[in-house]
């Protein structure tokens, strides 16, 4: 049978225990480990950090940049007018719903935990060995932190989405799962251990990738949560904003896409928006404008250059601890966003979906990030308040609330942060937990959804790695685990890119290519020759 046929499932879709039960096992393994062996968890992942990083950081910036020209070559080439889908349909979400569920997944907490305080650690410790705490180090600390998460890191995302939503709409096959959009490569083999093997490194990179973002979320979420409400941080608090999440993300999760994640992402994004907005106008409003568009034009003048740039001779450690971590996490992070942006994106064209994807992810991060980091570098160096001392002494999440603090209505502000806060680390992670339920699902077709228990499990399981963070303290070693796990998630990411191409040469190679055009000869031309 053509693969690029439409597959009848026999059956509903159901569990897939061989599938359930190894990855799930996985997902408690890993917070238990951080529990009783905190230690010795930290010490392997910090040596095998070190080894990846230092043995294969070039593949890393190879890999990222040269993703982001193959995205730019399937929205340009001749297959962006391809449609994703096997009917001229509308798309099934609006644009704007569809970006908006895109972003709150995409990013989620990281957003709001980085946007204040990146900039300010590049002041310190910038790139490009430039002097500490200069004029020159502001400048590119702050475009520092829009390179990290714009255009390579969204079309590391787009890429995967078009394969799995061409291979899911277009081509109907009934699983959504990495292993079958790379059957036009590995043929059947995806049916045994191969599939098997390539769909646990997706979930062990899943699992790393969330970990890292509950570490960074849990913690903000609870200090901006204590200091709104006006009570003491301790243990019971933090525990009592995982409950609280798990609650949201949990009923998010069940109520599925439509019902639960479309409406939470709405929600979120209009949130974002009110309150960036309001940063920039009680801000120093130009000053945040003016370093914005300077480091929009220095990302552009030297993208090629820190795309590539790995310090090799004096190896100060920049590129290892900032750019090569970022990479990791959004390899680790691609196939997953790539099966939910692909289920999402239906009756699009591969142009409309790269582009989209790219263009609005790359565009709220930038807006985020460019005004809540210039306002950051404005308290600092104007004196108003000390972000770097207090950054070094007292970490991410008090150094965000005295941000925020300073701020006109500032228990207001306070408390829009921490709804923002919240439904942002729901949104991730309740599209982790729908995404875990459909890699475990048998003969799930694009219009359906795993089941709901299925869904609450994953839910419940990604809230134990939460509690396990808490008590084993356990976020770099989460965050190695994201480097080391994005080594093979590399490869298997390169053969999902491979099956796209192919899939799509086999079903429009000979359609869209083009001959090549001339000008037809004239009447005189023709007279003359005869």
């Amino acid at each position: 049978m053509n693969s690029s046929q439409p597959v009848v499932a026999a059956d509903r879709p159901r569990l897939d225990l061989p599938v359930f039960i190894p990855a799930f096992a996985i997902a408690v393994i890993a917070a238990c480990f951080l529990v009783f062996r905190p230690e010795q968890a930290e010490a392997w992942a910090a040596h095998l950090m070190s080894l990846v990083t230092s043995q294969f950081g070039w593949l890393f910036v190879i890999f990222g940049f040269g993703t982001f020209v193959f995205a730019l070559w399937l929205a340009f080439g001749r297959f962006g007018q391809v449609k994703l889908s096997r009917t001229d349909e509308p798309p099934e979400y609006s644009e704007l719903s569809w970006a908006a569920m895109m972003f709150s997944a995409g990013i989620g907490i990281g957003l709001v935990s980085w946007s204040f305080v990146e900039p300010i650690y590049y002041l310190s410790t910038p790139p490009l060995h430039i002097e500490p705490h200069s004029a020159r180090a502001a400048e590119w600390g702050h475009m520092y932190t829009l390179f990290h998460w714009s255009f390579v890191p969204w079309a590391l995302y787009a890429v995967p989405s078009v394969a799995v939503a061409y291979v899911l709409h277009a081509r109907h096959r009934p699983l959504l799962r990495i292993s079958e959009v790379c059957r036009p490569v590995l043929g059947n083999r995806v049916d045994g251990w191969v599939g098997s093997v390539i769909d646990t490194l997706i979930i062990l990179g899943l699992i790393a990738g969330a970990g890292t973002s509950l570490g960074l979320g849990v913690p903000l979420v609870s200090a901006l949560t204590t200091s709104t409400l006006g009570i003491e941080e301790n243990l019971y608090t933090r525990l009592g904003v995982i409950g609280v999440w798990t609650v949201i993300f949990g009923v998010s999760a069940y109520k599925g896409l439509k019902a639960g994640i479309r409406i939470l992402s709405d929600i979120n994004i209009f949130l974002a928006i009110a309150l960036v907005l309001l940063v920039l106008f009680v801000g120093p409003t130009v000053f945040i404008l003016s370093l914005s568009a300077n480091s929009l034009g220095l990302m552009l003048d030297s993208f090629p250059r820190i795309s590539f740039w790995l310090d090799p001779v004096k190896d100060g450690g920049f590129p290892d601890a900032w750019t090569l971590f970022y990479w990791a996490w959004w390899i680790a992070y691609a196939p997953l966003m790539g099966l939910f942006f692909g289920r999402i994106s239906r009756g699009r064209t591969i142009r409309q979906t790269v582009l989209g994807i790219i263009c609005w992810g790359s565009l709220g991060c930038i807006a985020f990030l460019s005004i809540c980091g210039a306002y950051a570098l404005h308290l600092e160096l104007d004196g108003v308040l000390e972000v770097s001392r207090m950054l070094s002494e007292n970490g991410i999440p008090a150094t965000v609330v005295e941000i925020v603090k300073t701020l006109p209505f500032s228990q207001v502000l306070l408390a829009a942060f921490t709804v923002l806060s919240f439904v942002f680390l729901a949104t991730t992670l309740d599209s982790s937990a729908y995404v875990l339920a459909s890699i475990s699902t048998k003969n799930l077709y694009g219009e359906d959804e795993p089941g709901k228990r299925n869904r609450l499990a994953w839910a419940f399981a990604l809230a134990m790695i939460a509690v396990g963070l808490l008590f084993a303290s356990g976020l770099q070693t989460v965050k190695s685990l994201t480097i080391i796990l994005a080594l093979p998630l590399t490869a298997v990411l390169f053969v999902v890119f491979r099956s796209l191409t192919r899939a799509l040469g086999e079903d429009f190679g000979k359609r869209v290519r083009k001959p090549a055009l001339v000008i037809a000869p004239t009447n005189n031309a023709s007279n003359k020759e005869s």
